[in-house]
């Protein structure tokens, strides 16, 4: 069995996620501190993860047909940098919707087509995949940590040349790591088309719970800091509790291959959308109590960290080779969707109706994927 390239394909995650880690929690912060209304910019965060809904599928469906995923993921990096750098020619609202569409148009062909190349470096060995991931929540880390100190000391008017330098070192990244292509697998090649494999028992309902969970993130990612802000914590102090649920992240990634060796991924998941329900709760009502705010940040290893590996097994597992591209790109293209539309509710509910009733329509969102697993959904192992 060929090596795998380690360090190449983990340092693309580091980058890759790093500028999620300078975008999640930073994004609608700077669009408060360029004046813009809650509602504004929940529509402003919302755009690219409605850009999400369709790029992926795209950039999917293409790479499964030319085979040249690396090629999409080198071209896609270079045109996310060049056009999110038109953000340094105007601050409108119409401006930055424009550059916020354009760029995530490009951002989001990137890591779906990614993820089946390390799948295919890995050779089956799916339960290594956490051990790669891991470093793009140690970039995320970084990143949170970094511009939560930097925010302390300067203006977020160099915001935009932080993620300026971010997406050059994953377009540098992309470069060095080695193409690989999926093996296909004979049963899988009998089982059909896309359409047909996505009909397959349980499909469906898994795609439904992905969309759920992002809609639940979508006050959490949305409005976090700034909740955290108007209850008295320091930018220094949100960046240090970013930090510590990607932390509680890395620390679950590194055990996923044993817990895979135990639990099957339904019962991944099922816990996964249950502690979810119970973490946004938390975060409405009692986020002012340090304590409550520490237990709901380690969470996080169960909210993202378990569900996004169990989610990257249950895909692989259900798509052929030729379909991995397309299978990705609609967890992605669904994640999306239901991120966008939790974003939007909470811009418009958060003046409206406040933190409480926000995050408790994100707890409904994940307790009802949690329903759908448990109903729909047929126990099945991840494979070594």
């Amino acid at each position: 069995m060929p090596p795998i390239p380690y360090w190449r394909l983990s340092s693309f995650y580091l980058c890759y996620f790093a500028l999620l880690g300078s975008t999640a929690p930073f994004l609608a912060l700077y669009f408060d501190h360029l004046g813009f209304s809650p509602a504004r910019i929940g529509e402003l965060v919302a755009i690219p993860m409605l850009m999400r809904c369709v790029a992926p599928n795209l950039w999917g469906w293409l790479g499964d047909r030319s085979g040249q995923r690396l090629l999409i993921v080198r071209l896609g990096a270079l045109a996310t940098l060049a056009s999110f750098s038109l953000i340094f020619f105007g601050k409108s609202y119409a401006w930055l919707a424009l550059v916020m569409a354009l760029h995530a148009f490009f951002w989001h062909a990137v890591l779906p087509q990614f993820e089946v190349i390390t799948l295919a470096h890995l050779h089956g060995q799916t339960s290594r995949y956490s051990q790669v991931r891991l470093w793009g929540s140690i970039g995320f880390i970084l990143a949170v940590v970094g511009l939560g100190q930097l925010f302390e000391w300067l203006s977020l008017d160099i915001y935009p040349l932080a993620l300026v330098a971010i997406m050059a070192g994953i377009f540098g990244a992309s470069l060095w790591v080695p193409n690989a292509q999926p093996v296909e697998n004979a049963e899988r090649s009998r089982a059909g088309g896309f359409g047909r494999q996505l009909l397959a028992p349980g499909v469906i309902a898994f795609y439904l719970c992905v969309a759920l969970m992002q809609l639940s993130h979508g006050p959490y990612y949305t409005f976090l800091t700034l909740h955290l802000e108007h209850l008295g914590y320091s930018r220094g102090s949100i960046g240090l509790l970013w930090a510590l649920g990607v932390v509680a992240e890395v620390l679950m990634f590194m055990a996923m291959s044993r817990l895979f060796a135990r639990f099957s991924v339904r019962q991944v998941l099922l816990v996964s959308f249950v502690l979810a329900g119970l973490r946004w709760l938390l975060l409405g009502s009692l986020a002012d109590h340090a304590g409550v705010l520490i237990v709901s940040q380690l969470l996080h290893a169960a909210t993202f960290g378990c569900f996004h590996a169990a989610s990257i097994a249950f895909v692989q597992a259900s798509f052929g080779a030729r379909q991995q591209g397309q299978g990705q790109a609609l967890y992605a293209a669904l994640s999306g969707t239901g991120g966008a539309l939790g974003a939007l509710y909470a811009g418009y509910s958060w003046n409206l109706l406040g933190p409480n009733f926000t995050f408790g329509m994100a707890s409904v969102a994940a307790f009802a994927a949690a329903g759908i697993i448990a109903t729909r959904m047929t126990d099945s192992r991840n494979s070594p």
